[in-house]
């Protein structure tokens, strides 16, 4: 994990690669959790005997799951001492460019594109992220995330 003492800190890091998250592995039960949560329940995410014998072998993450987890990859690979309070701000281009099967690890890639000021004392940065499954060469998603934090 990288720490930074100010969010001032961080505008001379625009451009650059400035986190890897750690390994996470995604779980069935996560799987069925998030299926219950948002009411996907798609046998290609919760039937693993059907799935199996579907496209990819068995069952995979829902791709919204995958995004929904680039918070804690951002919170898991970097402090800012200052800060008080952060808030998820949105997305900007998303893709889910391979499937995520069940069992898999991730990690997060984060390069900060743009760092701006907004108001009381915060910063909006925008972070260019690839989520990567280990053992494997293609991303399974690539994504701005912007996430507005305040000292």
């Amino acid at each position: 994990m990288r720490t930074f003492p100010t969010l001032d800190a961080l505008d001379a890091l625009v451009g650059e690669t400035v986190a890897v998250s750690p390994w996470l592995e995604i779980t069935q039960e996560q799987v069925n959790r998030f299926a219950d949560a948002t009411g996907d329940h798609q046998w290609i995410h919760v039937d693993p005997q059907r799935a199996r014998l579907g496209p990819f072998g068995g069952p995979i993450a829902h791709g919204f799951l995958t995004l929904s987890l680039m918070p804690r990859f951002l919170e898991s690979s970097l402090r800012v001492e200052e800060v008080r309070m952060g808030v998820n701000y949105g997305m900007n281009r998303v893709r889910f460019t391979a499937p995520v099967p069940v069992g898999s690890r991730l990690r997060a890639v984060l390069r900060l594109l743009a760092c701006e000021p907004v108001e009381p004392r915060g910063r909006q940065l925008t972070w260019d992220v690839t989520v990567e499954r280990e053992g494997s060469d293609k991303p399974v998603c690539v994504a701005e995330f912007l996430a507005r934090l305040y000292a």
